[in-house]
C-alpha cells in the first residue's frame, strides 16, 4: 500500500527521493511495503554490489538482509526525519509513519540508523 499522492521526484544532492503532492498528518501511515529477506550469506554477496546502500539489517540478531519493495528504499536519511519506520519480520513488511504533519511539496525522509526519528548517530555513508 502506498498512498496515491506520494511521488518520486529529484532531490537536491541526493539523487531522487519521495515527496507527498498533499498535505499529509501527523501519524498517518503513508506505506506498508513487502520486503524480500535474504539469509546471511545473501546478505554478504548483497553487500559487494550497489544494493548495499538501498537494504536493511532485518531480523531479531540483524544477521539477515531485506530488499524493500515499493518505495521503502527511495526514502532519502535524515538526523531528523519526518517519518519513522517499523520492520515488521513476522509479515516481512516495512510501513512509514508520519511524525509530523507535512506540508505539500515537501520531501519525507526517515533515520536510517534510528527508525523511531531523530538522533545525531552518523550513518556509514558519513563515515567514508
Amino acid at each position: 500500500m502506498i498512498l496515491p499522492f506520494l511521488t518520486i521526484a529529484s532531490s537536491p544532492n541526493r539523487g531522487r527521493g519521495v515527496f507527498t503532492t498533499e498535505p499529509i498528518k501527523a501519524n498517518t501511515v503513508i506505506e506498508i511495503a513487502p520486503v524480500i529477506v535474504v539469509d546471511a550469506n545473501e546478505r554478504e554477496k548483497l553487500e559487494q554490489t550497489l544494493l548495499y546502500d538501498y537494504i536493511f539489517e532485518w531480523g531479531e540478531d540483524s544477521k539477515m538482509a531485506a530488499v524493500a519493495l515499493g518505495y521503502i528504499s527511495i526514502y532519502n536519511h535524515s538526523n531528523q526525519p519526518n517519518c519513522a519506520y517499523v520492520m515488521d519480520f513476522d509479515h516481512q513488511t516495512i510501513s512509514i509513519t508520519t511524525l509530523f504533519d507535512i506540508e505539500v511539496g515537501k520531501e519525507l525522509f526517515i533515520n536510517y540508523m534510528h527508525p523511531e526519528g531523530a538522533s545525531a548517530d552518523p550513518v556509514w555513508f558519513d563515515m567514508h
